[in-house]
């Protein structure tokens, strides 16, 4: 059985133009906006990053990426050049440097301006995109909030004329949402115009996408990610033209797991890859402590490239990384941690069983095949052209991962799996988030447990921005204690929220945050809830940070006081919550709070 998919009609709407006249469109731009000329193709003496990759793979370098997340322009472009010379200084070459572009970047150009502000930097032309490739002889990575987004047509001709030739992020376009915005056609329209500028420009550039931003970081089996790849490559290199080039890793945290979807990915794609991000997630210890988790995933991204040479840069990710956003100096320790590990990869990489890793490798290949060929046929006996690029890309994201999976995922139908097929390589998250969910619950005294298990109460889960594993990990802990489960949605609007809130008549809100929105998303929640007259606790919890709109630094603050002056709980642990359930469960119900007649 597969679960039930959205009709033609629901996925296909009458205004969306057909993807061959966007690919046109997008490629006659290209007689205005070619590549430019920047400081590291001069540099390098090369037309394009892809070019260099291929050069420094078939010499055995491994290469290295930076990522610098300031608020400030000025502050981004001295960081880059600091960077760059202090590591070169000590026979280290970052060779890419990646920046953190605002979410405002993802509207169109005439709705940038007063709209929200993330904690990213904001380039507008491509004078503005030529400040960053001008930094450093170093490719410039444009990712986030560039393709995918409402503004991908206009940020794409900036960084291209600014000499960029690696941009992203494609995988954002399916799981993506800025504030506000719900047209998903407009966004379409934007994305596949870009790609076919991209495609039509006189060197290779590549369109960057991070999988474990798109479906492939929500997939419950590992073999629905490696088919992603399969499909995305169907679109932009089948239907369009464009080279499609990779990232993985932010959730990949065991070693064996790294290299086995590594060459994976090395089997079915020869476009030389972006990078291997940092495997983020592992960082939960001090900042000491973390050098060991940076050790772990970068051995292994160390061992995959001195056996398959992808073109993929290694990303060492500062120790801080879980704290707040690093420092300068906490940047150039992480580079130069990686270099010197590098040296001692090629020592130790006779230790691995690479059997182990091939075997994993062998069943990510097959089952991604077969999730890739079921998705391809599944929409064209929907009704969906898949020789359209629009088409394709449309319907996918209106599908969503978990019905996608759920219809179309290599293993057996399973009604008890998490996405509703027995896993043929089960993703790592899922293990980690269970474990952490049953931890959490059982952490619970038994008094209170039975309290809440008892209370019949119900909690409406949300996320204010489009990192959900931290809402699914509430959801799962009080789903182990008896609360009924409300999705509130994923980067879901203030008002919506609380509309979902109210209609399901929820005793509560839960808000996962990530990084620099905590205080404001906060405050929207509440005035929602003042313009619907109602009451309603609400407890938030994850990055509790915020950007200053005074800020010099762009460095977000703790703002969990000031998010307790709005009457929002801050939870910094799920227990805090937990125990705020406890005391509500004890507490005498007021008319409002009597047991529902449905959830």
């Amino acid at each position: 059985m597969t679960a039930p998919l959205p009709s033609r009609d629901q996925l296909i709407p009458p205004t969306l133009r057909p993807g061959g006249d966007l690919v046109t469109e997008g490629r006659a731009l290209a007689r205005e906006w070619t590549v430019g000329r920047n400081a590291f193709l001069d540099a390098h003496g090369v037309a394009s990053e892809a070019e260099y990759k291929r050069r420094e793979a078939l010499a055995g370098r491994v290469m290295q990426h930076a990522h610098i997340g300031f608020r400030s322009v000025e502050r981004t472009v001295a960081a880059i050049a600091e960077v760059h010379a202090a590591c070169a200084r000590h026979g280290a070459r970052v060779d890419r440097f990646g920046i953190t572009l605002d979410m405002s970047m993802g509207y169109p150009p005439d709705q940038r301006h007063g709209s929200r502000r993330g904690t990213g930097i904001v380039l507008e032309g491509a004078e503005s995109f030529a400040r960053i490739t001008h930094a450093a002889p170093a490719a410039a990575h444009f990712g986030d909030f560039m393709l995918g987004l409402p503004g991908a047509l206009e940020n794409t001709k900036g960084a291209l004329a600014a000499g960029a030739t690696a941009i992203g992020n494609l995988g954002q376009y399916f799981t993506f949402r800025l504030p506000d915005w719900d047209d998903d056609v407009a966004t379409t329209h934007a994305t596949v115009a870009a790609l076919g500028l991209i495609a039509a420009q006189p060197v290779e550039v590549l369109v960057h996408s991070n999988l474990d931003d798109g479906f492939a970081g929500l997939f419950a089996d590992m073999s629905s990610a490696l088919g992603m790849v399969l499909v995305e490559k169907h679109i932009v290199e089948t239907l369009i033209g464009a080279r499609l080039s990779h990232c993985f890793g932010h959730h990949f945290t065991a070693p064996l797991v790294r290299l086995a979807f590594h060459a994976a990915l090395a089997r079915v794609t020869d476009t030389p890859g972006t990078m291997i991000f940092g495997n983020t997630v592992s960082y939960k210890s001090t900042p000491a402590g973390n050098y060991a988790s940076l050790a772990s995933y970068l051995q292994a991204d160390l061992w995959a490239l001195g056996r398959r040479p992808t073109g993929h840069a290694v990303n060492p990710v500062p120790v801080t990384e879980n704290e707040r956003i690093p420092d300068i100096d906490e940047i150039i320790d992480a580079q130069l941690f990686a270099h010197r590990l590098a040296d001692h990869a090629a020592g130790s990489s006779a230790l691995v069983d690479f059997a182990a890793v091939d075997a994993l490798a062998d069943k990510l290949v097959e089952g991604g095949r077969r999730f890739a060929a079921r998705t391809l046929a599944g929409l064209a006996d929907a009704g969906v052209d898949t020789a359209d690029p629009a088409r394709m890309m449309l319907a996918l994201r209106r599908i969503g991962p978990k019905r996608l999976e759920a219809a179309f995922g290599a293993g057996a139908a399973d009604a008890t799996a998490w996405s509703g097929r027995r896993a043929v390589a089960l993703a790592e998250w899922v293990e980690e988030l269970e474990h952490a969910a049953r931890d959490w619950a059982a952490r619970v005294p038994g008094e209170a447990a039975a309290r809440i298990a008892g209370a019949d109460l119900v909690a409406c889960v949300a996320s204010s921005d489009v990192h959900e594993h931290g809402k699914n990990l509430i959801a799962r802990t009080l789903g182990h204690l008896g609360v009924a489960i409300i999705d509130g949605g994923t980067s879901v609007d203030a008002d919506d929220l609380v509309a979902t809130a109210l209609a399901a008549r929820a005793d509560l809100i839960a808000i996962s945050t990530y990084n620099g929105v905590a205080l404001r998303y906060a405050g929207e929640v509440r005035d929602a809830l003042a313009r619907a007259g109602a009451e309603l606790p609400v407890c938030i919890g994850g990055r509790l940070n915020q950007v200053p709109d005074e800020s010099n630094s762009g460095l977000p603050v703790d703002v969990r006081v000031d998010i307790s002056r709005l009457g929002i709980l801050p939870c910094d642990t799920p227990e805090d919550l937990t125990r705020f359930l406890a005391e509500r469960a004890a507490a005498p119900r007021t008319p409002q709070q009597t047991p529902k007649d449905t959830p």
